[in-house]
């Protein structure tokens, strides 16, 4: 592979301009095609194969429509303090809004609260349910007008209006704070790395166009592969993040190269031959975690991990080929200004901070072994206490309608009523064998029985479809959709589904959005660990193939254990115990959202493997070289310690960025992963990978022989490219001597 990246990153040094014209036209191709493709259908979340998934498709079949996916909107009215709502001239304004709210060519339905009996029993507030005709996404600017407009006239009588619902999604993803963000702090950390604004610059601006291209191709597919706009996000952060950690490792071991002597397009080519093997490894066990989110059975996950594994390979290629191509363009405007004044490169110093930092870490590597393992252990023991499940309205700002609305329907209505529960009655089995009647009568022996049960507040009207043999009512639990009680209900009246079902002849299944979100935190905990396993172990197998050692892939197998349970503990400690929470603008703290411990898992697994690699192959290199265990950890960090901390500091950066968005699932993702990638870099890379390998001497690189004989040989540091590297370098080519004037 070595031998093959060689010959690319020459021929990209080379053949520069086409390189380049290549990629423009790519992007130009992807973002016209952005710029003509629908927008994404909303086609929901779907999780098959739990009971509310399955409830929700017995719907969908028995009462054709009335599961479509059409936009909703909620207005709640309340009245002044110490009025009512039902006032004359309260109820007068609410009524005047709703025909206001109904007069809208997508408005399907705006029901009047006071006909629906949609007052609360104290008659303080009111809520009008407005249905659309299209989904969230496909409401014009002139029906969201429409809906504001009718909020603020009714707002202007003396009422407090707020309104919740998808019709109040912007459709908007992360705003462009987060990323201006990142890239700024990324800028300042590559100016001081390399002390050269080009050699800041080509790793930003490569990322950039490789964030461009991914965006565009999922904007682009959004409709035929009904792509959200969170699918783009993840992809966004992931896409930036490795693309400038990729063209940052080509770059470093570019000027490495250059400072040995070698010519421009010679050193390029080693570049990408010897960096970039590693950065195909690397970008590699981030794709297959990513890919792996599959396996866990959730299509909206499954969509976001292949999207951002697209992001992730179009980093991986532009690293190989444009970051090679623009070396060409400016062979010496990456070096430092120094260098570029005295007309030639001095070799890097034998001391620096990573090798003093390596040697810290060399003459007491128990005690830093011991506190970087007890530190992450006790950041770790929140993780315990984790309760999965998925935020909504109430985990928004107060600033927002929707969280207003949502606490106003809770003071009124009772804390369950933002989450009720929907029981789904199949009653045609009893409808065929003895009628219509006697299906009513099991529907109604069921719904007396679950409102008989503890916690149930009440219980709504069945609702039979046409043919009389399918029921559908409400059920409003006496506490909040993300409580534990309300958990233990839904789990108490599935448990004692035979003795409800007892003697009617029918069957009942549970959903809803809140036992949704119950059974989707159920099946996520439940696939986290076997995902794990096989995360670490497809871990273990590459590092094995990679340094050719049994201890040193089970050390990193362990660490990135640790730091991603650390991750998790931090993440719970903020979102769900709210400690510091109000530092990073977390309002209300509850459940941690389903999905957040998959996404940990995979994408962190892939980027400590990036570290990994680019800090111990230094390490395995230098040892086969015959220098000795505690010179080879030197050597490593004496190359690698300074482009790892800046790869990371760019990472958290750009992860960190993202904590001041208002979604509360982008800003628990952003601090989740900016966390995880601070603990595993600094806590287990760079502290007790060495306690570890210092302690184990030459045993670390030890493999059993036949193990060796098994395992491929992957030469990932290009160890055969540097050997040949090292004579005499033949006379500079045409293009080359170009280049240097360049």
């Amino acid at each position: 592979m070595a031998e093959f990246l060689y010959r690319v990153g020459r021929l990209a040094f080379r053949r520069r301009w086409y390189v380049a014209l290549v990629w423009a036209a790519v992007l130009a191709a992807v973002g016209l095609g952005a710029l003509k493709a629908p927008g994404a259908a909303d086609e929901g979340f779907s999780m098959p194969g739990i009971e509310s998934q399955k409830a929700f498709d017995l719907m969908d079949e028995r009462f054709p429509g009335a599961t479509a996916d059409g936009a909703t909107a909620r207005v709640v009215f309340v009245a002044p303090k110490g009025e009512k709502v039902t006032a004359a001239d309260h109820r007068k304004a609410v009524e005047s809004a709703v025909a206001d709210l109904a007069d809208g060519s997508q408005v399907a339905s705006a029901v009047d609260p006071f006909q629906a009996k949609a007052v609360s029993k104290d008659g303080t507030t009111a809520y009008a349910t407005v249905t659309y005709k299209v989904a969230s996404n496909d409401l014009t600017d002139a029906s969201k007008s429409q809906l504001v407009k009718a909020l603020d006239q009714a707002r202007d009588t003396g009422l407090t209006v707020e309104a919740g619902g998808t019709a109040m999604d912007d459709g908007a993803g992360a705003g462009g704070s987060a990323e201006v963000i990142g890239i700024a702090i990324a800028a300042v950390v590559l100016l001081v790395t390399f002390g050269s604004l080009a050699a800041a610059g080509l790793p930003l601006l490569t990322a950039i166009l490789g964030v461009g291209v991914s965006m565009a191709t999922i904007l682009t597919l959004a409709h035929p592969l009904g792509l959200s706009t969170t699918t783009g996000t993840l992809a966004m952060m992931l896409g930036l993040a490795v693309g400038i950690d990729y063209a940052l490792f080509v770059v470093s071991r570019y000027r490495e190269e250059r400072a040995k002597g070698r010519e421009p397009g010679e050193a390029t080519a080693l570049a990408v031959g010897t960096a970039g093997s590693a950065v195909v490894f690397a970008g590699l066990t981030v794709v297959i975690a990513l890919a792996g989110l599959t396996v866990v059975g959730i299509p909206m996950l499954t969509k976001m991990g292949l999207a951002a594994a697209g992001a992730v390979v179009v980093g991986v290629l532009i690293a190989l080929t444009l970051v090679p191509a623009f070396l060409g363009f400016w062979p010496n405007a990456v070096l430092r200004r120094k260098d570029r004044k005295r007309g030639r490169i001095e070799e890097e110093a034998k001391d620096n901070g990573g090798t003093r930092w390596a040697r810290f870490v060399l003459r007491r590597p128990l005690p830093v072994l011991i506190l970087g393992v007890v530190g992450l252990g006790a950041l770790a023991v929140p993780m315990t206490s984790l309760q999965l499940g998925m935020p909504g309205d109430e985990a928004k700002s107060t600033s927002t309608t929707e969280r207003r609305a949502y606490d106003a329907l809770a003071e009124g209505f009772g804390p369950g009523f933002n989450g009720p529960l929907t029981v789904v009655v199949d009653a045609k089995g009893d409808a065929d064998a003895k009628g219509d009647a006697d299906a009513k009568a099991a529907v109604s022996t069921i719904s007396r029985k679950i409102g008989a049960t503890e916690g149930v507040v009440s219980v709504s009207p069945a609702r039979f479809n046409k043919a009389g043999d399918t029921a559908v009512f409400s059920v409003v639990p006496s506490t909040a959709p993300t409580s534990e009680r309300t958990k233990d209900l839904v789990t108490t009246i599935r448990d004692a589904r035979p003795a409800l079902e007892s003697g009617t002849g029918a069957t009942f299944e549970v959903t809803g959005s809140t036992a949704m979100n119950i059974d989707i935190a159920a099946k996520v905990q439940s696939a986290l660990v076997p995902y794990l396993i096989v995360v670490v172990g497809l871990a273990i197998v590459l590092l094995l193939v990679v340094f050719r050692s049994l201890l040193v892939p089970l050390k990193a197998a362990l660490g990135f254990l640790l730091s991603v349970l650390a991750s998790l503990g931090a993440v719970v400690m903020v979102f769900q115990e709210g400690h510091g929470a109000s530092l990073l603008g977390v309002e209300t703290t509850g459940p941690i959202m389903s999905l957040m411990p998959i996404f940990l898992v995979g994408i962190v697994f892939g980027l400590a493997m990036d570290y990994e690699v680019f800090l111990v192959s230094r390490m395995r290199e230098a040892y086969v070289h015959g220098e000795t265990p505690a010179q080879a950890v030197t050597s490593g960090f004496r190359h690698s310690a300074r482009v790892v901390v800046a790869a990371a500091l760019i990472m958290i950066a750009v992860f960190a960025g993202f904590i001041g968005e208002s979604d509360s699932m982008i800003k628990m993702i952003g601090f989740g992963l900016a966390s995880a990638v601070l603990l595993d870099a600094f806590v287990v890379r760079m502290a007790i990978v060495p306690a570890v390998l210092a302690l184990l001497g030459d045993k670390a690189w030890w493999l059993p022989a036949w193990l060796d004989r098994i395992l491929p040989r992957v030469d990932v540091e290009g160890e055969a490219l540097t050997r040949a590297a090292d004579t005499p370098d033949p006379a500079p080519t045409p293009a080359d001597q170009e280049a240097v004037r360049v």
